[in-house]
């Protein structure tokens, strides 16, 4: 019965290959087994358009597609080259000029070039960019203006010195270059026709099944392993770890603690490395009953979160005294949350006349919570039943949860946030942000924004890691969100796949990728 599985996942793969892609290098020859990478996650896209989408379910397949001006390094978040070859940065810190490689062409077979620079950077920045651009500011937010000096040279002119600007431009939201003819074509929205300059090219988007690439043979860098790739959505945890045990999948991700042994036990590798994420319940603080920060800080109280973590996570999560993950600059092992005293929290929540609440959470696993969002309400719904509070659970699919995020008609909303550049900012701003599906606490606090402008002017040093352990203290004071964990990176892999790793921004590059 195994082989018959395998037998039928292989002809599934060739179909949709073969019927996917019109092209004359993927239908000259009929694929093998060791032609195809397939990675099964856990939650659909929401799409593939570098500007217009958040998740990281998008992010695991726009690596694939699209290069940067920038890139990180394989172990770390130091900032490499990539589209950009070299950059001088001015004495003042506000203009970055950047060289660009030579004779890159996008997949639609137009060139890459210093104009093709400036339109991106442009559609994100006022007065082009639209209120769907969530990543524009975190990426654009200190850019005044782009100068095209020549066609492999590009300025980048910004208002005020940013110390995370070059990091955020190696980021796979925002940052990563679209060709311009497939954004004009397209009516500036290419989420379901992506077209960069990357190692893989774009095939078919079958929805609620699967995304399918193949090599960019034409690529200006190093050439991918595998010839295709398909990102198969299979939303049950136990389901994923079936097809990657049956060889139905080669690689999966939103695992944990429970399948481990399942999988290892089917000889399979686990890939296993510290996470640079945080995992938090989030107060919504634009309307009662949690309008309120003392009532925010009660509700906390009910909620034992060491308890909590050790048993939804079993080892693989280490539980979160602050925002910042403990190696990122700015932690300070001195600040932590509100402390668990269920006697004190039924006190203030009695007084206060709070009876109900009404959460809402997703249904998939997460790379910062791989137990899903609905496991964890649960779990925080049994606190909350010890001090008098009745909860109403909504659970969504990702895509849907996102909408519901943004509408805003929630209590209590479960989230996280896996760092994009390795900078303090990148975690703290959230609670700025003005976009709802960023900053879904709908916190505002005016002393935190200007500590958030000052950590982005002030360079890299004590002076700047002090700014980020105050804005800490001072979200720790007004608990806007419960801070839950800091999960371990946790994916699994078939025995014959070589090289496969899991970024600590949460990408997946599959470029050196191979399967014997």
């Amino acid at each position: 019965m195994r082989r018959m599985k395998k037998f039928m996942a292989l002809a599934l793969v060739t179909a949709v290959i073969l019927t996917g892609c019109g092209t004359k290098a993927n239908s000259d020859a009929k694929p093998q087994a060791n032609d195809t990478l397939i990675y099964a996650q856990g939650a659909e896209p929401r799409g593939l358009d570098p500007a217009l989408v958040d998740d990281g379910e998008s992010a695991k397949v726009m690596i694939n597609i699209y290069d940067g001006l920038l890139k990180y390094n394989k172990d770390s978040t130091k900032v490499e080259p990539a589209l950009a070859k070299s950059w001088d940065v001015s004495s003042d810190g506000l203009s970055y000029t950047f060289y660009l490689q030579e004779g890159v062409k996008f997949h639609d077979g137009t060139d890459f070039d210093a104009e093709a620079v400036k339109f991106n950077i442009d559609r994100q920045i006022p007065p082009q960019v639209t209120a769907d651009m969530a990543y524009g500011s975190f990426v654009y937010g200190s850019v005044k203006d782009v100068e095209v000096v020549d066609k492999n040279t590009v300025k980048v002119n910004l208002t005020a010195p940013s110390t995370p600007f070059l990091a955020n431009l190696a980021m796979v939201m925002s940052a990563p270059i679209v060709s311009p003819k497939a954004l004009q074509d397209n009516n500036n929205n290419v989420n379901q026709t992506p077209v960069g300059t990357g190692p893989y090219k774009f095939v078919k988007w079958a929805k609620d099944e699967n995304i399918v690439l193949v090599r960019n043979d034409e690529y200006w860098g190093t050439k991918a392993l595998t010839k295709n790739v398909i990102f198969k959505f299979i939303k049950d945890n136990s389901a994923r770890v079936v097809a990657l045990n049956n060889g139905e999948a080669d690689m999966i991700d939103g695992i944990d603690a429970t399948v481990v042994k399942q999988i290892t036990d089917a000889g399979n590798k686990i890939f296993q490395a510290p996470g640079m994420n945080i995992n938090y319940m989030a107060y919504n603080t634009s309307k009662a009953p949690f309008n309120d920060a003392k009532l925010r800080t009660a509700v906390s109280q009910a909620i034992d979160v060491p308890e909590l973590v050790k048993s939804l996570y079993q080892g693989y999560s280490e539980s979160a005294t602050s925002i910042l993950p403990t190696f990122m600059e700015g932690y300070d092992k001195s600040i932590s949350q509100v402390t668990y005293d269920a006697e004190a929290a039924a006190k203030a929540i009695k007084a206060a006349g709070l009876t109900s609440v009404h959460m809402i959470t997703y249904t998939n696993p997460r790379p910062y919570n791989a137990a899903t969002g609905q496991t964890l309400a649960e779990a925080i719904q049994g606190y909350l039943s010890k001090v008098g509070i009745t909860t109403t659970i909504d659970s969504y699919d990702w895509t849907t949860y996102k909408e519901k995020i943004k509408a805003g008609d929630y209590d209590i909303a479960f989230y996280g946030w896996i760092g994009d550049n390795g900078d303090p900012d990148n975690f703290m701003y959230l609670l700025s942000h003005e976009d709802p599906t960023m900053n879904i606490a709908l916190y505002k606090n005016e002393e935190f924004n200007k500590l958030i402008a000052k950590g982005l002017e002030t360079p890299a040093g004590d002076e700047r890691n002090a700014v980020y352990t105050e804005l800490e203290k001072v979200a720790a004071a007004d608990a806007p969100w419960l801070p839950i964990s800091h999960a371990q990176t946790l994916a699994a892999y078939r025995p014959n796949v070589s090289d496969f790793y899991f970024h600590m921004t949460g990408i997946t590059p599959l470029v050196g990728v191979s399967k014997k």
